[in-house]
């Protein structure tokens, strides 16, 4: 059965079963591409979870999942609301078999991205976040240029997701792939040293953390003009490419090759 089919199917049974709590999945043969979906995005969720006062917890109740190197051809069907609502109710299953307690509203999202994902990129990535934003402290956090030429000379850290790289608009075979909060877009020395796609920082407003990624591919011992590492208390840590990201203090100096710029709160 293709994987529109049993999607299609799927849906069906859940959208017209009693208060939608139906499943098909033990009716049909879920198609192999499907389940490695599935597992993928079940595994960074669980790794989202932790405990709390005895009990394993998942606190956020919107998942987004991003998904790259999708067909042009069957992006409709990633971005289908048979599929949300495929992985809706297996997040949840899981989650509940595993004892965690989660938002009885949680949701997901799915960004279906064609063409294939660049050398080092991730083919899935899952971000875990609410719906409902706190509300933003007095004292918000922000980027502040210390070295280089930027489109800005700040930027408050006001979203879930900030991204710096060389240009403001990120461009492949495809189209716009991304746009860069912050852009060292002037044609320096320092500048030349910023990739295209250098970092973003992700805000968990959950935990108020703040993480910065390295999304720039290099080979190993070129790290010098183009890495990415953060400065504090006197020492550089490198930030390598990984799921995990590096936590953001007050006060810590971020180079992005010879560009600079400070977090402050």
């Amino acid at each position: 059965m293709s994987l529109g089919k049993f999607l299609e199917r799927f849906g069906r049974s859940v959208f017209e079963s009693p208060l939608g709590t139906g499943t098909a999945r033990g009716e049909l043969t879920e198609p192999p591409e499907l389940a490695e979906v599935r597992l993928a995005v079940l595994d960074q969720v669980r790794e989202k979870s932790y405990r709390s006062g005895g009990r394993k917890v998942f606190p956020y109740d919107l998942v987004r999942v991003q998904l790259r190197g999708v067909e042009e051809g069957r992006r409709e069907i990633f971005s289908g609301r048979f599929f949300l609502r495929y992985l809706e109710q297996e997040v949840a299953s899981a989650l509940r078999d595993a004892g965690c307690r989660y938002p009885d509203n949680l949701r997901v999202e799915v960004d279906a991205l064609p063409g294939l994902p660049a050398r080092g990129e991730p083919w899935l990535v899952v971000e875990a976040a609410s719906q409902q934003p706190n509300p933003a402290p007095q004292t918000a956090a922000h980027l502040v240029v210390r070295q280089g030429e930027a489109n800005v000379t700040a930027v408050p850290l006001d979203k879930s997701r900030i991204n710096i790289g060389r240009v403001v608009d990120v461009y492949r075979d495809q189209g716009l792939f991304r746009r860069n909060d912050l852009a060292f877009e002037a044609d320096t020395e320092i500048n030349r040293t910023v990739s295209r796609e250098h970092a973003h920082i992700l805000h968990d407003r959950a935990t108020g953390e703040y993480r910065i990624f390295n999304d720039r591919w290099y080979a190993r011992g070129k790290t010098t003009e183009c890495g990415t590492w953060i400065v504090r208390d006197g020492l550089s840590h490198e930030v390598e490419r990984s799921s995990r990201g590096v936590k953001l203090q007050p006060g810590d100096e971020i180079h992005l090759g010879r560009a600079v710029v400070s977090f402050e709160v």
